[in-house]
């Protein structure tokens, strides 16, 4: 298998139970809300299915090896996957970017968009 592949089934099981919580949250609360109560649904329902998460942990910012910020992501699912949260129009190139800054700085390999502004989820997986 090349790697290609390989970054495509990166965390598969995962990132899908991830997707049908969120698809779960949008059924029970609607679409269109704040981007808070999401997450913290979110946060519920990972819960209730056992799956294990971290709600709003802190990543130093490194540059040079000097701490120059901080960055606190919405969720980490399973020690693994950061889990965004977005109520915008669309996922565009801009969101993308930043994902893959995410990453970086978390040390994470995937992540997970999820746009809860229409009545059908949105949602994008990034791999570093």
């Amino acid at each position: 298998m090349n790697t290609n592949e390989d970054a495509k089934l990166l965390l598969k099981d995962e990132v899908y139970q991830i997707v049908g919580s969120a698809i779960e949250v949008l059924n029970e609360i609607g679409h269109g809300l704040h981007e808070k109560p999401y997450e913290n649904a979110l946060a519920v329902e990972f819960g209730i299915r056992r799956i294990p998460f971290q709600q709003q942990p802190n990543y130093d910012m490194l540059y040079k090896r000097h701490k120059v910020g901080l960055f606190v992501p919405d969720l980490i699912a399973f020690a693994a996957v950061v889990v965004d949260t977005k109520v915008i129009d669309r996922i565009t190139d801009v969101e993308r970017g930043k994902m893959l800054n995410y990453l970086r700085i978390t040390k994470l390999r995937v992540e997970v968009i999820l746009n809860f502004k229409n009545p059908k989820l949105e949602w994008e997986r990034i791999v570093l």
